[in-house]
């Protein structure tokens, strides 16, 4: 049927509704919007559609924030997100969120408002060039003129776009953008819509999951990825009998096969693995990438995207899916029996400190609940907490492990999932995200718990050579506080309070553990006061003990 066009009817009007009804068919549940003028068609019709209970819109102040917010949103829901926004300065705050979507194969949508193509370059008002703004990092960018007045191909143009940014197709989602140049009249009400063609896209692998049998030297490395997809890996490594190297986000950290200290053991275990399989978007530490780079042996990336992880550039194998035949019982048994030896002595006296902190939040919590994971010390000490049988959903940002955003994630996270998260960040991180805590007065309350790690700076960088001691690196020693630790001289429980959360101060285990149990109003802080740790003191008596712990195991074989 061919659209009526009644003769008060505008071009941009009809293009907003077109473009909404179109996602919402498309199976797009949540649309974040940012004020602006120029978005006024695509914000008119997301309203009308959430009127309608065919979507559910959020309003957010600051772009940037709105995007890490739609991020979170679509990690829970696994659904494209929409973001509007006006033109100019505005579409350029998405591109942090953006570049972490990419990275994270999380579907968001920059449906960005534009003025009209040839105005740009005239140094008219609020006008840049939008299309490759965001660089490399969309998958996808749609082009779309109210203004050509053909809503047939404005809904092809964003069926294209849904089906990219979901990985229907490829299985490799991401964000893609939807620009639309608009021109006046903004507001107007649009004429009946043009029927929409009927569109379905089959899920499916065309490609029979890879028999391996794991044999004597085969580990499991699994990094960032869904709860559901990290709970099939525990299990299966599991029954499999096969180590499992499990990062926090992976949501593979439970079960029998998983290793909570395998980071500090895999050094000395590194010499007898033969066979590495690698899932996910590992992240975290050194000596995975070591040992992901090394092509002595067998390294297969399970993986149906086209972007397997490979940062040492020594995969030999990529396949869609695997099955496992049973692994060697006593190779299992001697990554669990040093596992449970170094564990012992981690546990044994166990002090006031960020890894402490980390392992009774994540205890406080049920595989009923979700706790977001801030990069930098967080994730980190997390990595280091014993394995729970029923451990929470496990959310965070590794597509490119940056801190901003973190607190703008969770809020998506929980409003996503319906139901309340916790955050663990460091003080660096809610710093830099604190205004999230800001939501405007009309928006639907989220229950959200931030507990920070406050160590007064960034004392991650210590680990690393940038905390070597001047017999070391000489003079460049002295730097280290300015460049990288960078303490901040600001009372973030003052500021949490001024942006209207609850703030309770804690500095020990147990009121910690008390906080955590206590009924909570929406939005609160819970400010963990520590002292600058002393990590490098930490990694080195860790490494000693994980040492002595193989060399025992090995030594009885």
């Amino acid at each position: 049927m061919d659209e009526i066009v009644g003769p008060t009817s505008s071009p941009s009007p009809l293009a907003g509704a077109v473009i909404l009804d179109e996602l919402a068919a498309l199976g797009v549940t949540d649309v974040v919007c940012c004020p602006g003028s120029r978005s006024a068609p695509l914000a008119y019709a997301a309203a009308r559609l959430e009127t309608e209970g065919r979507i559910r819109l959020h309003i957010r102040l600051d772009e940037r924030g709105a995007g890490y917010f739609a991020l979170g949103i679509a990690k829970a829901t696994r659904r494209a997100v929409p973001i509007i926004t006006t033109s100019g300065t505005a579409v350029a705050n998405l591109a942090p969120s953006l570049a972490e979507s990419r990275h994270a194969h999380v579907p968001l949508i920059a449906l960005t408002a534009d003025r009209p193509s040839n105005l740009v370059a005239t140094s008219a008002n609020q006008t840049t060039d939008q299309l490759g703004i965001f660089g490399t990092m969309p998958l996808q960018v749609a082009r779309i003129q109210a203004s050509d007045e053909t809503p047939h191909a404005w809904r092809a143009a964003v069926r294209r776009a849904v089906v990219t940014a979901e990985g229907r197709i490829t299985l490799r989602p991401g964000p893609v953008q939807i620009n639309v140049e608009l021109a006046e009249p903004l507001v107007g009400t649009p004429a009946v819509l043009p029927a929409r063609i009927s569109f379905h896209v089959d899920h499916c692998r065309s490609a029979e999951p890879v028999s391996i049998n794991p044999g004597t030297g085969t580990v499991i490395v699994a990094g960032d990825m869904p709860p559901d997809e990290g709970q099939w890996w525990a299990a299966e490594a599991g029954r499999a009998q096969i180590p499992l190297l499990a990062e926090p986000s992976s949501n593979a950290r439970s079960g029998p096969a998983a290793i909570s200290a395998y980071r500090h053991l895999l050094p000395s275990f590194s010499p007898s693995i033969t066979r590495v399989i690698v899932t996910g978007h590992p992240t975290l530490s050194r000596p995975v990438t070591a040992l992901l780079s090394r092509r002595d042996i067998e390294i297969i990336a399970v993986d149906a995207s086209g972007e397997w992880p490979d940062p040492g550039w020594a995969v030999s194998r990529v396949v869609p899916a695997v099955a496992f035949g049973t692994g060697d019982s006593a190779w299992m048994q001697g990554w669990t029996t040093a596992d449970r030896s170094l564990r012992a002595r981690m546990d044994a006296g166990s002090h006031w400190s960020g890894e402490a902190v980390a392992a009774t939040v994540l205890t406080a919590l049920s595989h009923t609940d979700a706790v977001v994971l801030g990069s930098s010390n967080p994730i980190r000490d997390a990595d280091l907490a014993p394995i729970s049988p029923h451990p929470p959903h496990v959310y965070a940002n590794r597509g490119l492990a940056g801190i901003d955003g973190t607190i703008a994630t969770a809020f998506g996270v929980a409003l996503g999932l319906s139901r309340p998260v916790t955050a663990l960040v460091g003080d660096l991180t809610a710093l830099y995200d604190i205004t999230s805590l800001a939501k405007p007065h009309l928006e639907t309350p989220i229950d959200l718990t931030v507990v920070v790690a406050d160590d007064h700076g960034g004392s991650l960088f210590e680990t690393l050579e940038y905390g070597a001691p001047c017999s070391e690196i000489g003079d460049l020693a002295n730097f280290f506080e300015r460049l990288f630790g960078v303490p901040m001289d600001v009372d973030l429980a003052q500021v949490a309070q001024g942006f209207g959360a609850t703030v309770t101060s804690v500095d020990s285990l147990t009121a910690l553990r008390n906080a955590m149990i206590s009924p909570s109003p929406p939005v609160r802080l819970i400010h963990v006061q520590l002292e600058r740790q002393t990590r490098v003191d930490r990694e080195k008596q860790l490494a000693t003990w994980a040492s002595e712990a193989v060399h025992e195991v090995l030594g009885e074989h």
